[in-house]
């Protein structure tokens, strides 16, 4: 095809579909700023963090590991107990595409985060003491703050805009995500504490974006149209 008719068909093809936008896009949380380091490894400092882990790993229950294990992978969906049964995949796809494009975002932080610090799991540092750990990541995904406890918060806060008079459970529930990790054997506690501290300060960049606000909007619109909100 000669290059002047090539280029007509693809005008004539319409225009490529626009890249999502970023909901953090305007965001001023520096994570490096935001957090302190980790302790440093070897500390006497560091050496508590590690006994502290294996003291709250070693005496979880194992309905507690159990949780653990399901949440690995971690989605809007583990809030259900909180929201209803009702609140299930597949059903509100305006809903799952807002948190698909939030838990993207936020891995992004907490991975800059994790590959500056580079702070080696517990069951990595000291695998006798964690046989057990519910997953066994590859040593290069590090473990502070903690993506679990940064998203638990983040999904809480958000949830909580749409279900506003369950808010106190959905951040309790939030709290328990991250700390479940620990019970887990794979963070340490200070990594759960960052995270949170982290989550809250995403939440509030999700939250003054106007692209996440036009979205949120569509959410709530879809979940009134199914009666679920």
């Amino acid at each position: 095809m000669r290059p002047l008719l090539f280029l007509l068909a693809f005008v004539a093809a319409g225009p490529l579909p626009a890249a999502p936008a970023s909901y953090l896009a305007d965001s001023r949380t520096d994570i490096l700023a935001l957090l302190a380091p980790p302790p440093t490894a070897g500390s006497a400092e560091d050496k508590a963090d590690l006994a502290a882990a294996y003291a709250v790993a070693s005496t979880a229950t194992p309905e507690q590991v159990a949780l653990a294990k399901d949440e690995v992978k971690l989605t809007i969906f583990h809030f259900a107990p909180v929201i209803g049964p009702w609140f299930q995949p597949g059903k509100f796809p305006k809903l799952e595409a807002l948190f698909k494009e939030v838990e993207a975002e936020a891995k992004a932080v907490t991975s800059k985060g994790k590959k500056h610090w580079q702070r080696l799991r517990p069951y990595i540092v000291d695998p006798v003491r964690f046989p057990h750990a519910v997953e066994h990541e590859k040593p290069t995904d590090y473990s502070y703050p903690s993506g679990h406890s940064t998203r638990g918060t983040v999904f809480a806060l958000l949830l909580a805009e749409i279900f506003p008079g369950q808010r106190e459970a959905l951040i309790a529930k939030g709290r328990e995500v991250g700390w479940l990790r620990v019970q887990g054997g794979v963070h340490y506690s200070t990594d759960i504490y960052a995270g949170r501290v982290l989550g809250q300060a995403l939440a509030r960049d999700f939250l003054a974006s106007p692209a996440f606000q036009s979205d949120l909007a569509a959410v709530k619109a879809e979940l009134s149209a199914e009666g679920a909100h």
